[in-house]
C-alpha cells in the first residue's frame, strides 16, 4: 500500500513542480485528492491518474471535464 502513496515532495518531482504550488493548489481545492493522516499530507496513485487523465489535451483550446461535464477549465 504505501508503494500507492505518495508524499508532496514525490508528487511535485514527478510534475516538475514545486512542493509550494502543491501546497496552493490544497488550499483553494484546485489539486489531485489527498489524505491527511497525522498531519501528514500523502497522494494516492489512482487520484493522481485521474487528474492527470482529466487535465489531457491535444489542443489548448480543448474543453476539459469538470466533474463529468465538458467546459472551458477556469484558472
Amino acid at each position: 500500500m504505501a508503494s500507492d502513496l505518495l508524499s508532496p515532495e514525490e508528487l511535485a518531482e514527478r510534475w516538475r513542480i514545486s512542493t509550494e504550488t502543491l501546497r496552493y493548489w490544497r488550499y483553494n481545492g484546485k489539486g489531485p485528492l489527498y489524505i491527511k493522516l497525522n498531519g501528514r499530507i500523502l497522494y494516492r496513485l489512482e487520484d493522481i491518474n485521474q487528474f492527470e487523465r482529466e487535465h489531457l489535451r491535444r489542443h489548448t483550446a480543448d474543453n476539459v471535464l469538470i466533474n463529468g461535464v465538458e467546459g472551458k477549465m477556469k484558472v
